[in-house]
This record gives C-alpha cells, sequence and structure tokens, in this order.
C-alpha cells in the first residue's frame, strides 16, 4: 500500500470515495486504516495507483468494487445483547407496552439499522419469542412482530441471513440456555433455529438513503454507528430515522451517542435504566 501512495492527496482522494460509498469519515491521518483495509484489494483490482483505484471503482458497473471496499471499510463488531440496561429495559417495560397495542392493531414494526451480521435482531427475535412463551406479552404472538435488519454490507448481510456463527461469535453475549434453547450445533458451527430466522427480513440500506421504502416503524435501532459520521450527516441522518418511526415510537442508540442538539425530532425518556428517544407527534 505505501508504494501506491505516489503523493498526499492520495489518501484524501481514497477518504472521500470512502465517504461516499458509505458515509465513513476517515481522515488522512488514518492511512493505517486504508492500508490494512484497502491495501490487498488495490493490489488484486491492477490499478497502478489510488486515482486509478478509484475511477476504476467508479466505473465498474457490476458494483462489485464497490461493494469489497464497503465491506473492508465498515465496521462489523457486534454481539448479542449489546449492554443490558436497553435489553432489559424492552424485556420489562417497551416489549409488553407495544403488545398491549396488538389489541387494536395486527403488528408491531422494528427496523434494526446498520444490523452487521445479525446478532442484533436476533437477539430481538429469540426475546419475543421467549416472553411470548412465558406468557409475559399476552395476547401476542412472536409473528406478530415484524423485524428487518439492514446493512449497507452485501458480505454481512449474507452471513446475517445464513444465521450461522462459529465458537468465537456464538458466545460473545450469549448464554448458554439461548445456545441450547435457539440454535444447533454442527462441529465449530451453530445455526440459529429455522422459526426465528425467518421471522428476520434482512435488506441492503445505505443510511444515506431516504427509508421510505421500507415503511412506518414502531420502534428502530441504529447504535453505535453515528459515531462514525460527521455532525452534518448526523443531523440528515436523525431527520431520516425520525421520518421513519411512527408519532409516539422509540430510537434506541449506542451508549456512547445521544440526540443532544435534535430535541426538536425527539425527546428523550428513560425506560427502565436505559434512555430512549420518542418521536415527537
Amino acid at each position: 500500500m505505501a508504494s501506491l501512495v505516489q503523493n498526499p492527496g492520495d489518501l484524501s482522494l481514497l477518504s472521500q470515495y470512502v465517504a461516499e460509498a458509505c458515509c465513513i469519515h476517515l481522515g488522512e491521518e488514518k492511512g493505517y486504516l486504508f492500508e490494512a483495509r484497502l491495501g490487498v484489494i488495490i493490489a488484486q483490482s491492477g490499478a497502478a495507483n489510488i486515482p486509478e483505484f478509484i475511477r476504476l471503482a467508479r466505473a465498474d458497473p457490476t458494483g462489485k468494487l464497490r461493494d469489497r471496499i464497503v465491506d473492508a471499510m465498515t465496521t462489523h463488531e457486534t454481539y448479542w445483547f449489546r449492554d443490558e440496561r436497553p435489553w432489559a429495559a424492552l424485556r420489562q417495560h417497551l416489549l409488553p407496552r407495544l403488545a398491549a397495542t396488538l389489541r387494536t392493531r395486527p403488528r408491531i414494526r422494528i427496523l434494526c439499522a446498520a444490523c452487521s451480521t445479525g446478532q442484533e435482531p436476533y437477539s430481538l427475535a429469540m426475546m419475543i419469542d421467549q416472553l411470548c412463551s412465558q406468557g409475559k406479552l399476552p395476547g401476542a404472538r412472536p409473528e406478530q412482530f415484524e423485524i428487518i435488519g439492514t446493512d449497507v454490507s452485501a458480505g454481512t448481510l449474507l452471513l446475517a441471513g445464513n444465521g450461522r456463527y462459529n465458537q468465537i461469535e456464538i458466545i460473545r453475549g450469549l448464554g448458554e440456555e439461548w445456545r441450547k434453547n435457539y440454535f444447533t450445533q454442527a462441529g465449530p458451527i451453530w445455526t440459529i433455529s429455522e422459526p426465528v430466522r425467518k421471522r428476520i427480513a434482512f435488506k441492503r440500506h445505505n443510511l444515506q438513503d431516504d427509508l421510505k421504502p421500507f415503511g412506518q416503524f414502531d420502534l428502530l435501532f441504529c447504535r453505535n454507528v453515528a459515531i462514525y459520521f460527521q455532525a452534518e450527516f448526523k443531523q440528515r441522518l436523525f431527520q431520516r430515522l425520525a421520518a421513519a418511526l411512527n408519532p409516539g415510537g422509540h430510537l434506541l442508540l449506542g451508549g456512547s451517542e445521544s440526540l443532544l442538539g435534535h430535541q426538536d425530532l425527539f425527546a428523550s425518556e428513560t425506560i427502565g435504566e436505559a434512555i430512549f428517544y420518542r418521536r415527537k407527534p
């Protein structure tokens, strides 16, 4: 990779292209990340330099080179039931509250944006299934909760849709009872149960794009991703998220994220020991 950086503007070009492709803004000081994640792809492309590599990516009619770049540069850090407090709040308060509304309507719609390899939406589906089986969502059935998981990376969505996890992935945040009740093991691979897998619809979506094609939601997860975006883009993102929520619907962000400065769209609400953001009417 170092030999490909022929002038100081090369890293700036790479940074700009990555920002256009997947919203992630990495300054030129993060050159080591470009080297580690894109070095092999640049070499395999046959490009003589970085400007040529970017021209190849822009000109590729299949979009495959762009997809490889996006897959390499997006962060896929995720695990089961990430952060205890929001999951406790969902179990004890918000899911029962939502389930009660099923007396007057047919379904609840939930979106997990930037869902990576699927641990978050599958965690939610397993929790709903368990609560229904325990009678803690009276009158509700698991299939009445429609869950959509989206991500910009085609590669991670393929993995998510398969619902198959290795020994390291399966233990990150997932207790033995969950594995016993919702997974089958074949050697080092654990596969989520078919009924749970079928309850999640995985769709590709770039957070730069409108969410209107997916309809309206009652609950929206967009966790640990806004930290990678610049302020101007976050403003537009939160506007899109608000538009995708039904009035009174809730948004859940990551533990280090907040909607400070966007109180015109949402009102913070403490549920249990977790902070959610309720869309204003």
